[in-house]
């Protein structure tokens, strides 16, 4: 991995992981980006919590002429978890040519949740010749463990799976998507009205591109893709999670009263043309002190299998997977690819 020149487009709490892991892979960070004046000017080894590594953090501002005349292998973009609100670093990588991987949670696979965006910088990475690709924990923990599972089952009728996760790791964007610090009636009105609608309705908005969708609405598509099932119908359910008693978020910098929401748990189930269901469900909150993240998937069918990680570490098995899969974007066809058509991620040793 020596000499591949990486931009990092983000320099909040989860660039401290992805600059450290790709400068340890051999890898060298020649760029850094960000919209928060206090951050802006810093050396990204103070963000990175280490020695002074002598690349400062520019505006964001900056990022277009540095990718025309310091133009990198890739970025790596840790932003915003909605396709829209990454649209124009991804939209400006791809117009010149530059690869680019993202923790943006919608970015897994979105072409069943904005596809007119999707397609938009899928035509310009093509023309370009460079490749988009979102990635992260998902990749592994919510996609290829359960594909690999699959090896050794007989017979499939369903997929099930839950992950929970504090929304306190991963910001205010994150945060707020989830419903945190919202009443029941501003939920209600948020989050959860947009599921209460026809398949017509959503259609119609999924293509407007003002759909706002759970992270497993855009998991269930990527397992159907690297199982090779045919998705025929999808529905989602945004449940709030209340809190019983008062508790404070530091990512919100507010208490969030008893009674009010602290986060939610969103059902997405898909039915395809096998006749194999999968349903996958994610609950993001502000944990109380008592609470750790906890996945589990079940493969029901002959034989049923299930498998519980327990305390997953979300945010570095995140950080880590984008960076194992920085190899296979270089190396992919151009066009907005999602990681179901690369295969398992591989371990990269470090250098």
């Amino acid at each position: 991995m020596d000499n591949i020149k990486v931009f990092q487009i983000g320099c909040g709490k989860m660039s401290k992981y992805t600059m450290r892991y790709a400068i340890e892979k051999g890898m060298q960070i020649t760029g850094a980006f960000d919209i928060n004046p206090d951050v802006v000017g810093k050396d990204i080894g103070d963000i990175m919590g280490g020695d002074s590594y002598g690349v400062k953090v520019l505006s964001i501002d900056n990022l277009e002429d540095s990718l025309i005349n310091d133009k990198p292998d890739i970025c790596i973009v840790t932003t915003m978890s909605l396709l829209s609100d990454c649209k124009d670093v991804l939209l400006l990588c791809a117009k010149h040519g530059v690869n680019a991987i993202t923790t943006c949670e919608e970015a897994f696979y979105p072409m069943v949740s904005n596809p007119e965006l999707t397609k938009e910088i899928d035509e310009l990475a093509s023309k370009n010749n460079c490749t988009i690709s979102g990635s992260g924990y998902q990749d592994v923990f919510w996609g290829n463990l359960i594909y690999t599972l699959a090896g050794s089952t007989h017979k499939i009728n369903m997929i099930k799976g839950s992950s929970s996760y504090n929304v306190e790791d991963y910001g205010i964007a994150l945060a707020r998507a989830h419903g945190a610090g919202l009443d029941k009636n501003a939920f209600e009105e948020q989050i959860a009205s947009a599921d209460k609608i026809s398949d017509e309705e959503r259609d119609k908005l999924i293509h407007s591109g003002k759909y706002t969708p759970s992270y497993m609405w855009n998991v269930v598509p990527w397992l159907a893709n690297r199982f090779g099932f045919t998705l025929i119908s999808q529905r989602q359910k945004c449940i709030p999670v209340i809190a019983d008693a008062d508790i404070y978020s530091n990512t919100l910098d507010m208490t969030i009263k008893k009674g009010d929401c602290r986060g939610m748990r969103a059902i997405v189930t898909g039915e395809t043309e096998e006749g194999i269901t999968i349903e996958a469900e994610c609950i993001g909150k502000v944990y109380t002190e008592d609470e750790v993240d906890r996945n589990e998937w079940s493969i029901i069918g002959e034989p049923t299998t299930t498998v519980v990680i327990s305390e997953p570490k979300t945010v570095e098995l995140t950080c880590a997977a984008i960076i194992n899969r920085i190899p296979d974007v270089i190396d992919s066809l151009p066009g907005f690819v999602p990681t179901s058509n690369f295969g398992e991620l591989d371990y990269i040793k470090n250098l």
